[in-house]
């Protein structure tokens, strides 16, 4: 491809995408050999986006790239859209972390965990696409095993899950900046 054209291509493919585009179907639709030309336009994109006249930026995430709007920018988004970033309910969170840490995980292991049911929790994670059946786990019952999917990286800003903080991060945040007295844990 014509390096003229390559550099405002790639762009308009990911400006286009609704999900984050992996290199490899960049080259596959432009039908470009060299992967490395692709890589090279996807970093000198990114360089140019990190500058301060620009409001969005490249974004490698779930192993792909998208443009999304600095965060200094999204009050601004929010009032525009005029609506709520949907919530995950503290059950639905204790579990998604759960799955995240432990995948792949049984039901009957998130329960071990939490103490509680989490057969709700669960169906809330599989309807919004953060979690997903990965198959049967070879025990007797063949329980469903789960795993975190490709747009709960989306969702979380992650490129994998070596993104995700350590257990130990987790818990010196905690130490940092305990919950008050009013909240509920």
């Amino acid at each position: 491809m014509d390096p003229s054209t390559l550099r405002p291509a790639v762009e308009s493919l990911i400006f286009s995408s609704e999900l984050p585009l992996k290199t490899e179907v960049i080259r596959e639709i432009l039908d470009e050999p060299d992967q490395k030309k692709i890589e090279t336009v996807l970093e000198e994109l990114n360089q140019d986006y990190q500058d301060s006249r620009h409001g969005f930026e490249l974004v490698h995430v779930a192993d792909g790239y998208q443009f999304r709007t600095k965060s200094g920018y999204a009050e601004w988004i929010r009032k525009l859209r005029r609506t709520k970033l949907p919530r995950l309910s503290r059950s639905a969170m204790e579990v998604l972390a759960i799955v995240a840490y432990k995948q792949p995980v049984v039901r009957a292991e998130v329960e071990a965990v939490r103490g509680v049911d989490s057969a709700s929790a669960i169906k809330t994670l599989l309807e919004r696409k953060l979690v997903r059946i990965l198959g049967r786990k070879d025990v007797p019952g063949r329980p469903m095993v789960y795993g975190t999917t490709r747009e709960f990286l989306h969702s979380f800003g992650l490129t994998n899950l070596s993104d995700l903080p350590t257990l130990r991060e987790v818990e010196e945040l905690h130490k940092e900046d305990p919950p008050s007295a009013s909240q509920p844990e």
